[in-house]
């Protein structure tokens, strides 16, 4: 596999890992939604928010009322939220982790976590577990971005999209890094937009698995398939995402 740490080598802990990252790209994908979508409604809604911008929340000191309405939220204290926050998230963490009503699956426990449905069929299930990850490994990424921008640019991901779509040969990553320069690189490296896009997205599954899903099993479609014959033994494409691609060994 692609895992230049090893962080595989452990089959225990390397399931750890993908709770970990399960969790963390959920939280991701709720909150790279919760950045853009006050920012969108300012702009394009004209809705009247104090802060649209996600990191400008909260900079003009104290009371901070959600969405700019006191009557939802007008917090007063860092402190009150703080320990507000601590309580209950950890308090639900601590629930879930020891148990709770979970039952055998605590990452995908279905039943009342899942009203609609969605995990009814097992081969639809499947695929939605591979698009689950897939999205929310790029919400990870997303955010880190967002974060970039807003050191670099000091504006909001809503803004740097609305600037760099008006006119994106002069306004992208390389104008920020190297100014004039910017444009004649991107046109550079415009022809290998195209193939990496491609690549990003891996090889189509040649048949299905034996289970009867093709994203579970042996057959799974891989990132890496030149290098399927080192993926180790336990890595059986039980994991939803599981390319085999592990260059840092998890």
């Amino acid at each position: 596999g692609y895992d230049i740490w090893s962080l595989s080598r452990d089959p225990e802990q390397f399931a750890k890992y993908r709770e970990y990252e399960l969790l963390h790209a959920r939280w991701a994908m709720i909150g790279t939604l919760g950045c853009v979508f006050p920012e969108l409604l300012a702009k394009y809604g004209g809705v009247p928010f104090k802060d649209p911008v996600w990191f400008s929340t909260g900079y003009g000191g104290f009371p901070i009322d959600y969405l700019g309405n006191e009557n939802l939220i007008h917090a007063q204290s860092f402190l009150a939220i703080l320990g507000t926050q601590i309580l209950l998230m950890g308090a639900a963490e601590y629930y879930r982790a020891n148990g709770g009503p979970l039952g055998d699956d605590p990452l995908h426990p279905g039943g009342a976590f899942d009203p609609l449905g969605l995990a009814d069929d097992p081969d639809t299930f499947a695929e939605l577990k591979v698009k689950e990850i897939k999205n929310g490994r790029l919400a990870m990424f997303s955010f880190l971005g967002y974060a970039i921008q807003a050191a670099v640019t000091g504006k909001g991901p809503v803004d740097n999209w609305a600037a760099h779509v008006a006119d994106p040969f002069n306004v992208n990553i390389f104008s920020e890094i190297g100014g004039s320069a910017g444009t004649e690189t991107v046109c550079k490296l415009a022809s290998c937009g195209a193939v990496a896009m491609f690549a990003a997205t891996g090889k189509k599954s040649p048949a299905p698995a034996a289970s009867g899903s093709k994203w579970y099993g042996p057959d799974r479609p891989k990132w890496a398939p030149l290098i399927q014959d080192s993926t180790p033994e336990w890595l059986t494409g039980e994991y939803p995402g599981d390319y085999g691609y592990d260059i840092w060994s998890l």
